[in-house]
């Protein structure tokens, strides 16, 4: 099977490219940027992309690919970035533009007879185009020709021509990913299925049996540990896992004193019918002592991690492997694990294995969003219940109460999250936002209640509209479900007298306050 290969020069938007093209149905994998050309060409390549990023090609500093890989004769895509690398290296030109170009624009596309020049404008109008630039091309490299152009960006698309032709190399300045590119999802699949002439046959079930090969040969004969929350990610994960290896898959629930109100119990419940081999810790008290008086966020991420490694290393027997349901947001957002993107915060579970520790990793799903996760969850044939349960953070509980940790704040917030999800759930909101939770504020408000003067906590509920946790909006429930949860709230949770709701999107906010 050939695999798209993605060289990763920092873009933020480098794991949209993959996931375009797996909607397309075909294979990707991203690598980073300086990866060997021997390396890639092990990798069967039928095409290769070369991402955006926030580097000059001209500048100190600058990225550049192995350049043999040129001579791979694989048709190549480059986008923002990857579009001023094949120019540089072919000859041409790039230069800082006079004019920067973020956001929406509109591309004229070059035209033959009514029809478009290129092959890869093929049935793609003039339309809106998502630019994020301040260097464009100048000179162009002997031997292409501009096939689109905006207002800004003369040499808008390029492609190799005349003797060049047989290259196929083409460069787009916009950003065919991102959904505001109206019709990028054609422009990738006409270079993908009609130049490059790849087969769309990837799907879940084909990651599934991917996935189980590379499982068995990682983890060989040896036995695996898996930390399972109940949440979607470990348990797809899981199962995944004990669909290649079976009964050598030990799963272990930690109850860290940081879940929602009974989880311990109902996941217990809920993933028995599984069939997975499950051992169950209470571990609340050293979670909590470890974490009294830590207020910052950072750090009680830290400790939690540790903690976590450290109830995990009692449970290991004679396991060599540790399993984790990472996925890319958390990545992404914690380590620049392809290339040089930008680190927003860390995450429990990704890179926070200590050196002494003698487990290696096997994480499943380390390239999917959620959304993915859960189509490969129900190719694996798990409920829906579990499937479509909203995310929850790993650090639980600890990062949606804001400041010091006691068991009376966090038994507040549970208390009243519950209510929010079970008004979501009453009235069918539930499914319809990608996720919802309370925040117990680290401030207190005056209020009066019975005629008396209270002084008490503030709580925050968030509810978000998202395809993959990368960007949200909030969502936009009705004023009467929000009183309602409100009066709940105020009248049978101790302790709060004021509820807000968190009407900022992400960017700038994250979904997470914490």
């Amino acid at each position: 099977m050939h695999s798209v290969i993605v060289l990763d020069f920092g873009s933020q938007y480098t794991q949209l490219i993959a996931r375009r093209i797996r909607e397309i149905g075909i294979y990707s994998e991203i690598v980073p940027y300086n990866t060997p050309a021997e390396k890639i060409r092990e990798h069967n390549p039928g095409a290769i992309i070369l991402s955006g990023g926030p580097n000059s090609v001209y500048g100190e500093g600058s990225l550049h690919p192995d350049e043999a890989i040129f001579t791979l004769g694989v048709p190549m895509l480059g986008i923002c970035y990857g579009l001023q690398v094949i120019a540089t290296h072919f000859g041409g030109r790039v230069d800082v533009s006079p004019k920067q170009e973020f956001g929406r624009a509109k591309i004229l596309v070059n035209r033959h007879d009514g029809a478009a020049a290129s092959m890869l404008f093929k049935d793609v109008p003039d339309s809106d185009v998502w630019m994020s630039h301040g260097d464009k091309v100048v000179d162009m490299p002997e031997g292409f020709r501009v096939t689109a152009s905006s207002s800004n960006s003369e040499m808008c698309a390029i492609e190799a021509s005349g003797s060049k032709a047989a290259l196929k190399v083409y460069g787009l300045q916009f950003h065919p990913e991102v959904q505001h590119s109206l019709y990028g999802k054609q422009l990738l699949q006409n270079f993908l299925i009609d130049i490059a002439g790849l087969t769309p046959d990837w799907s879940p079930k084909s990651f599934i049996e991917h996935q189980i090969e590379e499982i068995r040969e990682a983890a060989g004969e040896g036995t695996v540990i898996c930390g399972i929350s109940g949440g979607v990610d470990s348990t797809v994960a899981a199962v995944l896992v004990s669909k290649a290896i079976g009964e050598r898959l030990h799963c272990v629930f930690v109850d860290n004193g940081l879940l929602r109100k009974d989880e311990g119990k109902k996941v217990m419940e809920f993933l028995k019918p599984l069939g997975l081999r499950i051992t169950l810790v209470d571990a609340e008290d050293i979670f909590l002592k470890r974490l009294k008086s830590v207020a910052s966020p950072e750090k009680k991420r830290k400790i939690i991690g540790r903690t976590f490694i450290h109830v995990f290393e009692e449970q290991i027997h004679e396991e060599k492997f540790l399993v984790q349901g990472t996925l890319y947001p958390d990545v992404i957002e914690s380590v620049s694990v392809k290339g040089p993107s930008e680190t927003i915060k860390s995450h429990h579970n990704v890179g926070g294995l200590p050196k002494r520790m003698k487990l290696k990793l096997i994480e499943p799903l380390r390239e999917l969003f959620k959304d993915e996760v859960r189509a490969v969850g129900r190719e694996l044939g798990i409920p829906e219940e579990i499937l479509m349960r909203h995310p929850f953070p790993g650090p639980g509980l600890a990062v949606r109460v804001l400041g010091s940790l006691t068991r009376e704040r966090l038994d507040i917030l549970r208390n009243a999250d519950e209510i929010f999800i079970e008004e979501l759930k009453k009235t069918g909101l539930y499914q319809q936002v990608w996720q919802a939770f309370s925040v117990l504020l680290p401030v207190q408000s005056v209020g009066v209640m019975g005629d008396k003067r209270t002084y008490e906590n503030v709580l925050a509920l968030r509810a978000v509209e998202s395809s993959d946790g990368m960007t949200a909006d909030w969502a936009h429930l009705p004023h009467e479900f929000l009183s309602t949860v409100s009066n709940r709230i105020i009248n049978e949770v101790r302790g709060i007298n004021r509820v807000a709701y968190d009407i900022s999107s992400k960017p700038p906010a994250t979904i997470e306050w914490e």
